[in-house]
């Protein structure tokens, strides 16, 4: 079936095109006729890429070169051409392994060729493009009218739901099952709706309980559960693959990720209307600027693994730096994609889309929506008293430094050259006090691999001179643990010349080139000259190199050369080498002559300095500025520092993981974009970003009729008016996919299985829907009303589909085994979550906090590089672990052994619908994972605390277990396990039963 539908889609592509040949030019007849023949039937094989028998048909020239059997075309003679031998016949070589041209194609390309086979040189065969929308999930959404059933139907059907259900039942000769009991009912309400499940009183009052609402008070309860959000949020965490870790290779913990997590729990939980909770994620931070919500929102575009190494360490205009951020930015695109419409445009990164209306232009201007950002982490104010309070500081605070900036210019026109000096120096003093160096460290050679090897560094003075002293001050590294004197030569010698080639007047005027110079650390080394000659350069040469780290350099912080009256005549001279490092500011050629250098002044001594460069400022201020404008100066910075004293005094700001604009800082130095300006997006040959191609705009995929898929944006807008755009778009009252995807989802996790299947793809490739009319009828309800979840929710659980029991009936099974129709209940394996806080509830141990930080139930070693998360070193018994799994450190590359043995999802990539297996590694776990044993012994206590009795202690693990009232030969056994085993035994069995871990 999906393969003759498939070639009818790709044939309505050739189709379109098929008119009359006596109608047509002949370069017009290859275009719009022979072309998509070529494109739909041949290109797959023979292409550029995957040229099989090293014959394509992309261009012209290769078209007609041929491959390894010679020609396919005898231009005017297709009886002679290779390609209608290939073409025609009782089998048909080509197309292989497809399905045979059609008669009318073949007789299309005959009169190509006898019409002289025209190719104009400029077209180009490109691969199908799907560009209809005849297609289910993009129709447009209407209320289908309910089916009539009949007046015994009617009774069963408690509503809508129930409708659509029972007459799809019957056209395939099938009846619903029977309502499941009151004991079932409870626990699956109390696991779909909070993943907990109900205490024995809850379940006995239930049970028991005449009031004919009871059912519905149950949901309206468990709907106003705050476990209710944490349980719908794991759902929609794993569509979103959110994790606690990068992922890739160093897997580095993330450890602002966790207020998304609380955004998702608080929005279900507060029943936020779904066009809100779409559009905060995509662009909250834009539409909502000053919310908590807001911003922790766009934690939804960072959930995803990302690249520390590809990011944070390799520059962007590096191409593995470019390849990281064409992946994150994929990433982005996918996960609003899959999750918000089903749609799987992913496809389309390095071709066409194959079956969707999808093309490289559309995937590559959802590309350009989120080309500016980045992940990282952002700061904001939880109270929104104190975020107001932040905002109006912040903007007196640009007011008062706009202010301050403008009178600066003016006080360092007005101070000219001395003020210029005095500010340098203080700047350099302050500098030092803060961080105990200089930035510029001072000149350094190119690294050699061997110490004899020589290097030299030379001066050149203004003017021939005498020199009376020179003096050596060496660097201060702790590269390899060198510290104090790093680079200083152990053998060196000082020459002068009257010529930069050391060819004329050359003298030797200091040689230390016999014994090894004891390192001076940062102490001056100085010579005294007191007979020089006249010299105009310099040189220093140095002939036994001093060791790095494995290797040898020559390295020196500051070189001054004093005349006769003290003026170093080498300040700020130019200076040039055998080789050097230019890594400004730390090591450049120029810093050897700046007068800045490493000292052991004390700290005392440099404050005396700073408060004699203070006065000195003074005096030039009131020398050369009016006491008004000395009065603004002094005005504006006590108002500066006031300010900064009161935003210094509120509460930290909170921090998210989320998607940001920045222009390279923090992880990002060096290698974030310029000016956190969005990059220039252009559509990637096969998605190779060495083949850049057709620049794009911001944009979307093109499903709406009669409306542009490219974004009307000003030319000047900003980098969220792009995001802006497409959660709009995705909102639409007029998009088909976003209301049936999200009721799809709802549906999915109630059941076990979505009325379609294919929860992230509603494409040509996806399921195709069971229920269509039932589908499209929830999601208008719910696009058309207050979309809420809860009454979504409510909707489906009080229906009589739901309530069915889920015990097999022989017809059921002969005519739909999978119950893809739903004649009765899905009996379902609870979740790894289901399990694991189920186990700390009945052994008394569960935690239920709300938010916050997550817990960790590893060890981390190695944890500065690539951290190695210990499972096994953690004891299960530590309390902070005991709270519910939504709130567990989530490793990427480490998952935990127990979680992941019972199925849980995979972080790193988007999980509409969790693989459920049943394997004997998982009963395994269940019995001995010291999870299981510690929570059992805790049980046991439990039952010990309650009763002495081994009959009392046995009834009440079950009740806690189980939620009902154990029978006799349940009774029995377990005594007698307790009698050969012990209690902890029993409780072990309990919580290994069939019945603890499924819900019926």
């Amino acid at each position: 079936m999906h393969l003759d539908w498939r070639a009818a889609i790709l044939w309505s592509v050739v189709s379109f095109y098929m008119i009359d040949i006596g109608t047509v030019a002949a370069d017009d007849l290859f275009s719009q006729q022979i072309a998509p023949i070529l494109s739909v039937k041949c290109f797959p094989c023979h292409n550029e890429v995957k040229s099989e028998g090293n014959f394509s048909l992309e261009t012209r020239e290769r078209f007609f070169a041929g491959g390894d059997s010679g020609e396919v075309v005898a231009v005017g003679s297709p009886d002679d051409s290779y390609l209608i031998e290939l073409i025609t016949g009782d089998a048909p070589v080509m197309p292989k392994n497809k399905p045979p041209l059609s008669a009318s194609e073949q007789k299309l390309i005959r009169k190509w060729i006898s019409a002289g086979a025209s190719w104009p040189d400029e077209i180009r065969v490109t691969e199908p493009v799907v560009d209809d929308l005849n297609w289910w999930s993009l129709q447009p959404l209407h209320a289908p009218t309910l089916p009539a059933i009949s007046d015994e139907d009617s009774i069963w059907a408690r509503n809508e739901i129930d409708r659509f259900v029972v007459a799809k039942l019957r056209e395939r000769g099938l009846s619903p099952s029977h309502e499941a009991d009151r004991h079932t009912l409870i626990r699956r309400l109390y696991f779909d709706l909070t993943g907990l499940p109900p205490g024995y009183d809850a379940v006995n009052a239930f049970v028991h309980s005449p009031d004919p609402n009871a059912y519905e008070k149950v949901v309206d309860e468990l709907l106003a559960s705050p476990h209710y959000g944490e349980r719908w949020a794991r759902h929609w965490l794993d569509v979103a693959h959110y994790g606690d870790t990068h992922g890739y290779d160093k897997d580095q913990p993330r450890p602002n990720a966790w207020p998304y997590r609380d955004y998702v729990i608080r929005s279900f939980n507060d029943d936020k209307p779904y066009s809100r909770f779409v559009l905060e994620q995509v662009a909250g931070d834009a539409l909502w600027p000053n919310t908590r919500d807001g911003i922790e929102a766009t934690g939804f575009i960072s959930a995803g693994p990302w690249d520390l190494i590809g990011h944070a360490e390799v520059p962007e205009s590096k191409l593995d730096g470019k390849v990281a951020r064409n992946l994150d930015r994929d990433d982005m695109v996918t996960s609003t994609m899959n999750t918000f419409v089903s749609m799987t445009v992913q496809c389309a990164r390095c071709h066409n889309h194959k079956f969707d209306p999808v093309t490289q232009e559309h995937y590559y201007s959802l590309q350009a929506v989120f080309a500016a950002l980045d992940r990282t982490d952002r700061t904001y104010d939880v109270d929104p008293t104190i975020a107001a309070q932040r905002r109006e500081l912040n903007d007196k605070l640009a007011i008062l430094k706009s202010r301050q900036t403008e009178l600066a210019a003016l006080v360092e026109k007005l101070g000219g050259e001395d003020l210029a000096d005095i500010d340098r120096q203080i700047k350099e003093m302050g500098q030092i006090q803060s961080t105990g160096e200089y930035p510029a460290y001072g000149y350094h050679s190119e690294i050699a691999a061997a110490q004899d090897v020589r290097k030299w560094v030379q001066i050149e003075l203004e003017s021939p001179l005498q020199a009376a002293k020179i003096v050596l001050r060496a660097c201060r590294d702790n590269f390899a643990g060198i510290g104090e004197g790093f680079g200083f030569p152990l053998r060196f010698r000082i020459e002068t010349a009257a010529d930069a080639n050391f060819t004329t007047d050359v003298r030797t005027v200091i040689d230390q080139t016999q014994t090894d110079f004891v390192n001076p650390k940062i102490q001056p080394v100085e010579f005294d000259l007191p007979a020089s000659e006249p010299f105009r350069y310099l040189r220093i040469t140095a002939t036994k190199l001093a060791e790095r780290s494995h290797d040898f350099i020559f390295a020196l912080g500051e070189l001054a050369i004093f005349d006769a009256e003290g003026v170093n005549v080498a300040l700020n001279r130019p200076v040039s080498a055998l080789d050097t490092i230019e890594m400004p500011p730390r090591w450049q050629k120029s810093n050897l002559v700046d007068g800045i250098f490493v000292s052991n002044e004390s700290g005392e001594t440099l404050k005396l300095k700073l408060a004699d460069l203070q006065q000195q400022r003074q005096q030039i201020l009131e020398h050369k500025l009016s006491a008004e404008l000395r009065a603004q100066v002094s005005q504006v910075a006590a108002e500066l520092n006031q300010v900064n004293e009161t935003i210094a005094a509120l509460p930290p700001p909170a921090r998210v993981y989320g998607g940001a604009v920045h222009s390279g800082s923090g992880a990002f130095i060096g290698t974030g974009h310029q000016g956190g300006q969005p990059r220039e997006i252009r559509v990637l040959g096969r998605g190779d970003i060495q083949s850049p191609g057709k620049l794009v705009n911001a944009g979307t995929v093109p499903i709406i009729p009669n409306t542009d898929w490219r974004f009307q944006l000003n030319e000047n807008h900003s980098e969220s008016d792009r995001r802006v755009a497409l959660a709009q778009w995705l909102v639409r009252h007029d998009n088909p996919l976003t209301w049936r995807s999200i009721v799809n989802r709802i549906w999915l996790y109630h059941f076990g299985r979505g009325l379609v299947d294919s929860a992230n793809d509603f494409g040509r490739m996806g399921e195709l829907p069971t229920h269509p009319e039932l589908l499209d009828w929830l999601a208008t309800e719910f696009r058309d009303g207050p979309q809420s979840l809860k009454q979504l929710h409510r909707k489906i659980v009080t229906s009589s589909t739901y309530r069915q029991a889920s015990l097999d009936r022989p017809e059921g099974i002969e005519r739909d085994a999978d119950n893809r129709f739903y004649w009765k209940m899905n009996r379902r394996l609870l979740d790894a979550e289901s399990i694991r806080d189920a186990t700390l509830q009945v052994s008394g141990k569960l935690n239920t906090q709300l938010y916050g930080p997550p817990f960790q139930d590893f060890v981390i070693e190695r944890p500065e590089h690539s951290p190695h998360y210990e499972y096994h070193l953690h004891d299960p018994n530590d309390p902070v672990s005991h709270r519910r799994s939504i709130y567990r450190f989530i490793v990427r590359s480490q998952q935990q052994p127990f979680m992941q043995t019972l199925d849980c999802a995979d972080p790193s990539e988007s999980v509409a619908k969790r693989t459920t297996t049943l394997t004997s590694l998982q009963a395994l776990t269940l019995m001995n994972n010291q999870f299981m044993i510690a929570m059992s012994k805790h049980l046991a206590q439990r039952a010990i605390e309650h009763s002495d009795d081994a009959v009392e202690q046995v009834r009440f693990m079950w009740r806690q277990a189980l939620g009902r009232e154990l029978n006799d030969g349940e009774r029995d056994e377990l005594v007698n396990l307790v009698k050969q085993f012990g209690l902890p035994y029993a409780a072990r069995a309990i919580l290994n039963l069939n019945e603890f871990v499924f819900v019926d």
